[in-house]
């Protein structure tokens, strides 16, 4: 019975000489790793070591990734940090928007239409400024109407709150891995109408079709992300405050794509930063209703303006 007993510890022992250094290691990089996933997101840096705004591992500027520990072995993983819903908290792929309903027909007590809803029909840019208003809103371009549009007055409805004009409604996109692009994150829906018998409801109509949407998140910047829209009608979204993407226009759907490092010098971009995306878009005129997104943003944190 005593040879058992001195086996038992010797071979304890050894183990524990050998891989005391390593489970060691692990320990303390799984502490740390917690103190990455759990703090909130550093603000983007230019150069030195720390968090970027995404929670991932920087030195000098450049990427290294968050650590992972998988069964005792330090991985370098580029998926990006995940948790938190979207209301305001990093690395979600889940989008907060305000959508506006509108009139686009009169009211059942007489209740005038929105001039710009269930109006002409034409495929126009540049009704948006090139920069956004200092309150994060489009600025009107023209100097009076278009075709398609009935001044500025009226335009500046669209993506406000105005009594007795539009009614707000809060809601909420959900990207999702895309099936077979790996790192890449898609909404696709042909059948968009988010407020179906909400606000001043449908008019009478198969969907409430007269209504904008808005959409303001934050990204980090790390190079080669793409951001590729399909929809109708009006389109407009901008980049650190500049207009990157006019699908202005009460048109069937179009599609744009916003490729980051090719636009980056007229977006005043640098990689590892942290920037703004601001998405408006409206429905105004039946009988359809597109709303793709497909993007290679990841860590996005929703925003929600006034």
């Amino acid at each position: 019975m005593s040879e058992p007993r001195t086996m038992i510890p010797d071979t304890f022992r050894q183990f524990w000489s050998e891989f005391a250094p390593i489970c060691c290691l692990a320990i303390a990089l799984a502490a740390a790793g917690c103190a990455f996933h759990g703090a909130p997101p550093a603000q983007a840096n230019g150069g030195g070591s720390g968090l970027d705004a995404g929670g991932y591992v920087m030195d000098g500027g450049g990427y290294i990734g968050d650590f992972v520990l998988r069964n005792f072995d330090l991985v370098a993983s580029e998926a990006p940090i995940t948790g938190g819903d979207g209301g305001g908290t990093a690395c979600s792929q889940v989008l907060q928007t305000v959508v506006r309903d509108f009139r686009g027909y009169p009211g059942p007590n007489g209740e005038p239409k929105h001039p710009d809803f269930e109006y002409q029909v034409a495929d126009v840019k540049g009704i948006v400024a090139e920069m956004l208003g200092t309150d994060g809103k489009p600025v009107y371009a023209p100097p009076g109407p278009t075709t398609i549009t009935n001044g500025p007055d009226a335009f500046n409805q669209w993506y406000r709150d105005t009594p007795d004009v539009n009614i707000r409604i809060e809601s909420q996109i959900t990207l999702v891995p895309h099936p077979t692009k790996a790192g890449t994150f898609v909404y696709d829906n042909d059948a968009y109408f988010p407020i179906d018998d909400m606000g001043f409801g449908n008019q009478f109509q198969s969907h409430n079709f007269h209504f904008t949407t808005e959409v303001h998140f934050d990204f980090p910047y790390r190079g080669g992300e793409t951001f590729t829209f399909r929809g109708d009608d009006d389109l407009w979204l901008f980049v650190n405050g500049h207009l990157a993407l006019d699908l202005g226009g009460v048109h069937a759907a179009e599609t744009g794509m916003v490729d980051m490092d090719s636009q980056a010098a007229a977006l005043g971009i640098t990689t590892n930063h942290t920037y703004r995306m601001d998405i408006f878009q409206a429905e105004r005129h039946t009988s359809a209703s597109t709303f793709h997104i497909e993007t290679t943003l990841q860590c996005l944190t929703s925003i929600i303006i006034p």
